[in-house]
């Protein structure tokens, strides 16, 4: 399998951050979000879109980031807050937590998609596939999952019917039957979950 070749810096002027974020989709659970400072010299080999990467590697990746970057953080925004103000606005708002953070000064955000919302006055890039482009968005990428991943595994524990240790929260065939015969939790999107089964069970 060939590796991503990755670029380091958009911009060798200014000290950058990387932000995505993991779990837009999802049936339940949170949107994860992380930013990433990497230093000029920061690489390893299988670095690249965390959706690209094995499970087992993503948390080998994990704990490189955490060991090697100049600073990161992870947030999250629960479904509830989801339901209220919309997955975009949600995914931003965990962006913007996770940056608000840093304590190291950075001048540039890279910004994994194509919607973003300034971040105090700090000019930000939208990069549509940015996560397989940049270090520091990938690296996001892979803080953001595996931090949701976590979540999920342990929410998964408390109601093992819906099998999000597997499914993440995503619309899944089994998550969908299992909503539909169980019902929701209280860590369900009630917005996405109108969508998907609209008036087959009760809200």
């Amino acid at each position: 399998m060939m590796k991503a070749n990755l670029k380091i810096r958009y911009s060798n002027e200014f000290v950058e951050a990387g932000c995505d974020e993991a779990g837009r989709g999802c049936l339940a659970g949170p949107v994860f979000a992380a930013a990433v400072i990497l230093p000029d010299n920061f690489y390893h080999h299988l670095l690249d879109d965390s959706k690209k990467i094995p499970e087992k590697n993503r948390y080998i990746l994990r704990d490189y980031i955490i060991e090697n970057a100049v600073e990161w953080a992870v947030e999250m925004v629960d479904n509830k807050e989801i339901d209220r103000i919309n997955i975009l606005n949600a995914s931003i708002e965990a962006m913007h937590r996770a940056l608000f953070k840093l304590k190291t000064k950075f001048e540039l955000i890279l910004v994994d998609g194509n919607k973003f919302k300034p971040f105090r006055d700090i000019e930000y890039k939208t990069i549509i596939k940015g996560d397989g482009i940049y270090s520091s968005i990938a690296a996001a990428s892979i803080l953001a999952k595996t931090f949701r991943d976590d979540f999920m595994k342990d929410i998964h524990l408390k109601y093992p019917v819906y099998e999000w240790q597997k499914n993440k929260g995503y619309p899944t065939k089994i998550h969908k039957e299992t909503v539909l015969k169980n019902g929701l939790t209280e860590y369900h999107r009630k917005t996405f979950c109108k969508f998907y089964f609209q008036k087959t069970i009760n809200f």
